[in-house]
């Protein structure tokens, strides 16, 4: 069983390489089934998305996202996210991305638990 529970919890993004669509008004909703994650997220420049995937007994998030952005455009990519615990005791998670169709690149970028 993982050290981390994900089961709905809300992260925003608060930071993200340029080449990425998600930006700090992007709200992310997790759920969580034994070592299965997914989520919905929107805001910002996203229209609507998903992820789907599973973690790690470390709390390690691999998975695979979509989503349709505010032009009405289709993105997806593969992603691997690496958690900390922040002070207040709230989730941060630090991951590196990489498109897959709709635009090409690699970036990272950091959500955090509110």
């Amino acid at each position: 069983m993982s050290i981390v529970n994900l089961d709905n919890k809300t992260f925003r993004s608060v930071s993200n390489t340029g080449n990425g669509e998600v930006d700090m008004e992007t709200l992310f909703h997790y759920t969580q089934d034994g070592n299965m994650i997914s989520a919905s997220y929107s805001g910002g420049g996203i229209r609507e998305g998903n992820l789907i995937g599973q973690m790690d007994q470390e709390g390690v998030l691999s998975f695979a996202y979509q989503h349709f952005n505010i032009d009405n455009e289709f993105r997806s990519g593969r992603c691997v996210s690496k958690p900390e615990r922040m002070a207040n005791g709230k989730l941060r998670y630090h991951e590196s991305w990489e498109w897959t169709n709709g635009l090409e690149g690699k970036g990272d970028s950091i959500i955090e638990e509110i």
